[in-house]
């Protein structure tokens, strides 16, 4: 399928801010992606379709879940704020037939990251933290860590997750922490 049915499709499933957003970060998924190695295609790919499902009503979210045979966690089944990245990563292959599973997986983690994260995991990850439309407190921070190191940025990217959920006194998925403790150990063993 043409990058531009992706784009056309999604463009109906959701506001035109949350569309603007997905848009910037398919942007910015590409120049990490040339920055860092990445497949710029599977980034611009990625970027534009890993909020397909974030305005979907739940029980049509839990459907796709369940169609791509996904068992959530019972952390994850009480987490919402998690469901979109879940049943997005199960719309591209459901729905739109997608069987790249970089694809998929970058999809699935780009809210909780992960240990193991590929390259284009980390992209996906980064590309949404700092898109153009991104102005929360410490973006600028944040786009300087990427420009230096994508892998200093996710762990940068997992440390403001957890301070931000921890301080809400919300869930934390057990993906962020063995991502943040992976990148953490990696990070203190360069400096050895």
């Amino acid at each position: 399928m043409d990058y531009k049915i992706y784009e056309d499709i999604i463009s109906q499933r959701m506001k035109a801010a949350r569309f603007r957003h997905s848009k910037n970060v398919a942007k910015e998924a590409i120049r990490l992606a040339k920055k860092y190695g990445a497949d710029p295609d599977k980034a611009e790919l990625a970027g534009i379709l890993h909020d397909a499902t974030k305005e979907t009503e739940a029980d049509e979210q839990m459907k796709l879940i369940a169609k791509a045979g996904i068992q959530l966690s019972t952390l994850e089944l009480e987490s919402p704020k998690l469901w979109h990245a879940i049943s997005g990563s199960a719309f591209v292959q459901v729905e739109l037939g997608i069987e790249d599973q970089e694809v998929i997986d970058a999809i699935r983690y780009h809210t909780t990251g992960r240990a193991g994260m590929t390259l284009l995991d980390k992209v996906i990850f980064i590309a949404d933290f700092i898109s153009a439309d991104r102005d929360y407190e410490g973006v600028d921070r944040m786009r300087k860590i990427a420009e230096k190191s994508l892998d200093d940025a996710v762990l940068e990217g997992m440390a403001f997750t957890i301070a931000d959920l921890a301080e809400r006194k919300l869930t934390i998925a057990p993906d962020t922490f063995a991502g943040y403790n992976e990148f953490a150990a990696m990070k203190a063993r360069t400096k050895k």
